[in-house]
């Protein structure tokens, strides 16, 4: 793909400085200079952890969903379970073990459907989208101390429904969903 003005630049990272400190991310002032017009500029760019989402599929062909109050919006989203991944933990030990402390629900060994950039202007993290089969009630649920979660069950055409309807809107849901459709439906023709 490209434009009638030519390829786009790589411009120049000249450096960066922490700006702060928070429990979620740091934020850093990074500098750069365009490589053809030599202009410089300082961008904003925060660094949170790593993130895992996991499609979480029962056996009766349910996904599990939490509903939980979101700060950034002031109102409740209805969501796939997920959290920050701890440093050095693999994603596929990080997707069940927030779902089960989400939920209480485990299942059989997750798998990776995918990964994607939250915000690539402005996040320097990634979101990984792992696959929990065979998903059941197993354990009581471990949340963090300002976290009340409803737990919830749906069938998956009903959750992908609600997502292509707005009645699920959190970006890294729907792209969690937009990778686990195609498993969907190849399971449903029997691939």
């Amino acid at each position: 793909m490209s434009s009638a003005a030519g390829q786009p630049s790589r411009w120049e990272k000249l450096g960066h400085q922490p700006v702060a400190s928070t429990r979620v991310f740091d934020l850093h002032h990074v500098r750069y200079r365009h490589p053809r017009r030599g202009t410089e500029r300082d961008f904003v760019v925060a660094h949170p952890p790593d993130w895992v989402n996991v499609i979480a599929l029962t056996p009766d062909h349910q996904l599990v969903l939490v509903r939980q109050f979101r700060f950034g919006v002031d109102d409740f989203a209805l969501e796939i379970p997920g959290g920050v991944i701890d440093r050095g933990e693999d994603p596929l030990a990080a997707g069940p073990r927030e779902l089960r402390e989400e939920t209480g629900y485990t299942g059989a060994p997750a798998r990776l459907l995918g990964t994607v950039r939250p915000n690539p202007a402005i996040l320097s993290n990634t979101c990984h989208v792992v696959l929990v089969e065979q998903a059941a009630p197993a354990t009581a649920t471990a949340w963090d101390h300002d976290e009340e979660i409803e737990i919830l069950t749906r069938p998956v055409d009903e959750v992908l429904a609600l997502a292509r309807n707005g009645g699920i809107n959190h970006s890294l849901v729907l792209n969690a969903l937009f990778l686990f459709e195609p498993h969907w439906r190849a399971r449903v023709r029997g691939v």
